[in-house]
């Protein structure tokens, strides 16, 4: 296996299983909220205990922290990106129904697509083509059609999903400039500090049992950091287009979790729906294929 096959495989696999885990976290958070957890209380437990947690790594393995320009790159993409994507997210779903606002959400994949074929000259193949008309009509039937909401709920979605193509980009700028554990720690901190302050403002709404505290935990240590690291990790071997396509995995997650734990049905359309998105990832990872194997013959051409 040549080293830039490699290298795309890995990152593809990164950002799937950082996909997954993001999937997890609509189905703790329900846990959480039906324990007496509120959405600004969940988002400030989530970063703060995770950026501890990131912190004593840090410590312990002596990882040295961002400088510089790179430090208030992955600042903003905290405490700017996760907190407006979040806010602008969970607003949406008091103007529109779930189903709409996951949706439109899920638009993120063709802003990423468009910003880089627009203004940073990246090529649009006819495979990502295919992989990105795949991974919509997937989403869309997954998510399903209840697609109700009021103008400034499709407003707010939309700005959730044009704030976090833009935290994508801005993070495969700032790939290899800091190590991925310090990276993420700071970006986990500075969110961290804004929800910390919006917390001091509305109140802390703690769990009342230990199923709320196991579901924050779990949220923490699954849908935050393992998914965070692993997210960059993978955005910085395959870029953002890739890593963007490659997310929309996230919703079959939340399906198949959603049956599992929570018992609710899954229909043909949804199964439809995931074949769909499952074969995005087959031709994403057939372009990887095929882009390593040209790089290899280059290199040895050479």
């Amino acid at each position: 296996m040549n080293t830039a096959f490699s290298r795309q495989f890995m990152g593809s696999m990164l950002v799937l299983i950082s996909a997954a885990a993001f999937g997890g976290m609509a189905i703790f958070a329900r846990i959480a909220y039906a324990e007496g957890v509120e959405p600004f209380s969940l988002l400030f437990l989530r970063f703060t205990i995770a950026s501890l947690i990131m912190l004593m790594i840090i410590i312990a393995k002596r990882i040295p922290l961002p400088r510089g320009k790179a430090l208030w790159g992955y600042v903003l993409m905290g405490a700017v990106g996760y907190v407006g994507q979040s806010s602008s997210f969970f607003t949406a779903l008091k103007f529109a129904s779930a189903g709409l606002v996951a949706l439109l959400l899920y638009l993120y994949p063709v802003l990423v697509t468009l910003i880089e074929v627009l203004f940073e000259g990246k090529p649009f193949t006819r495979l990502k083509v295919a992989a990105l008309v795949l991974s919509l009509c997937g989403t869309v039937l997954t998510i399903g059609p209840q697609l109700e909401g009021k103008l400034t709920g499709v407003l707010l979605g939309i700005s959730a999903a044009v704030i976090y193509s833009v935290y994508i980009i801005v993070g495969n700028h700032l790939s290899g400039e800091a190590d991925v554990i310090s990276s993420t720690t700071v970006i986990m901190g500075s969110a961290a500090v804004v929800f910390g302050a919006i917390v001091s403002r509305y109140g802390l709404h703690l769990p009342v049992t230990f199923m709320g505290w196991l579901a924050i935990f779990a949220i923490i240590i699954i849908s935050t950091i393992i998914a965070m690291v692993t997210f960059l990790a993978g955005l910085e071997r395959i870029g953002a287009t890739n890593a963007a396509l490659l997310s929309t995995f996230e919703p079959v997650t939340t399906i198949f979790l959603a049956w599992l734990i929570l018992g609710e049905t899954i229909t043909l359309l949804r199964v439809a729906g995931g074949l769909l998105i499952l074969g995005a990832v087959v031709l994403l990872t057939i372009g990887d294929m095929k882009n390593g194997r040209r790089q290899q013959e280059t290199t040895e051409k050479k």
